[in-house]
């Protein structure tokens, strides 16, 4: 698996490599290795060359992933490289959230990953935002990175290990690029959440295990919540491993955890590809683990594409019931003609599209409830 190699310097073999001092190579080595074996159990050949002091960060080639690549960053301190990114602050938490797959390849001689101008990525991705990013707008100040994506099709289609190579090369670093300039330049202290939607949320994953626990740790206590929705995870994930580990969401006001689900009809045409075996829920109506059905009349209400919705009684639109036997949350009151994922990609009865949109306020007064705890904790006010 690629890594934010910027940072944890592992070297390739080069002419600088011998003014490198033995112990703390090999403390780099060991770091490096220890982080790429929770992400994917091998170790990657990838790494970083000196040059003239700053060192150059080589990923896989999304296009041929027997080969690397130089990667080009991106300027984050170029505000037209955020799709969201105030000036001003003035609640107490802020959000970093992460636009789900917002661009797809147009022909088979397009590369599988996008450029940072792509003009559909520059389209769609402020669309998502206000579809989903807006419900954390009451509980912190969100911030937005474009990143550079790899297309949906392209990487469902491969396997875990292949999958890791792409994400965690182009987007994840650019991810990461991004967060190195928020922390010095926006966060000043306060807590955060993270929030994203499938491959967003995959790449929060691997920002979880590399970024914060391998990385960062020292800023692992101010993370209120990280809400990994529309992508599976499971308990043998790297992020819940080890003694620094996180926990997943057990209640509606625990803090530092992660919080997940996946949400289907009643009954669903096909294999969802984002669902994996074991694949760890959380009702996002009660915010319980409990598989007791939440009805939608407990519900906080649904926004579909800006437009607040409801069901034919006039109440809220979606129930809620974690289902351990298909590792997904299950919703029975919406019609899957109407509601289900209108892509290639997903069976008829999925419905990703809908993760955030379904439970729209629900996730809205959740956040602002976690935010409000962690607050309380860390004895501030909001």
């Amino acid at each position: 698996m690629s890594h934010p190699t910027t940072r944890f310097r592992l070297p390739l073999t080069t002419s600088a490599q011998h003014k490198l001092h033995p112990k703390r190579t090999a403390a780099r080595l060991t770091a490096t290795a220890l982080v790429t074996l929770l992400c994917l159990g091998v170790l990657a050949s990838c790494g970083t060359a000196a040059n003239l002091g700053k060192p150059l960060t080589y990923v896989y080639n999304p296009d041929n992933l027997s080969e690397h690549v130089l990667y080009e960053p991106i300027d984050y301190a170029d505000a037209s490289q955020w799709v969201a990114r105030p000036t001003e602050t003035p609640l107490p938490v802020d959000v970093i959230y992460l636009y789900p797959t917002s661009w797809q390849k147009k022909g088979a001689d397009e590369s599988n990953l996008c450029s940072i101008d792509n003009e559909s990525l520059r389209a769609t991705a402020p669309l998502v935002f206000e579809q989903q990013a807006t419900a954390f707008k009451t509980a912190g100040n969100v911030f937005a990175p474009y990143y550079r994506q790899a297309d949906a099709a392209f990487c469902l289609g491969l396997s875990d290990a292949d999958q890791t190579k792409v994400l965690c090369g182009t987007p994840l670093q650019d991810v990461t690029t991004a967060l190195d300039y928020y922390f010095e330049h926006c966060n000043q202290g306060r807590p955060f959440i993270l929030a994203g939607h499938s491959q967003g949320s995959q790449i929060l994953n691997y920002v979880l295990q590399g970024y914060l626990i391998g990385e960062h740790p020292e800023l692992k206590d101010r993370m209120v919540a990280a809400y990994l929705i529309g992508y599976s995870v499971t308990p043998n994930n790297g992020i819940f491993l080890g003694s620094n580990a996180f926990k997943f969401a057990e209640k509606a006001d625990d803090t530092g955890v992660v919080v997940s689900y996946n949400t289907e009809a009643s009954s669903i045409e096909g294999p969802n590809p984002i669902v994996k075996e074991n694949a760890m829920n959380i009702n996002p109506i009660t915010w319980t683990r409990s598989t007791e059905t939440a009805p939608a009349s407990a519900s906080k209400g649904a926004r579909i594409n800006g437009v607040d919705v409801y069901g034919i009684d006039g109440g809220p639109l979606a129930d809620a019931t974690i289902d351990p036997k298909r590792n997904v949350v299950v919703c029975s009151t919406a019609d899957p003609d109407l509601f289900s994922s209108k892509s290639e990609v997903f069976p008829k009865g999925s419905y990703h599209a809908q993760d955030y949109a379904f439970y729209y306020y629900d996730l809205r007064a959740n956040a602002e409830l976690r935010a409000a705890a962690y607050l309380e904790q860390q004895g501030t006010s909001r």
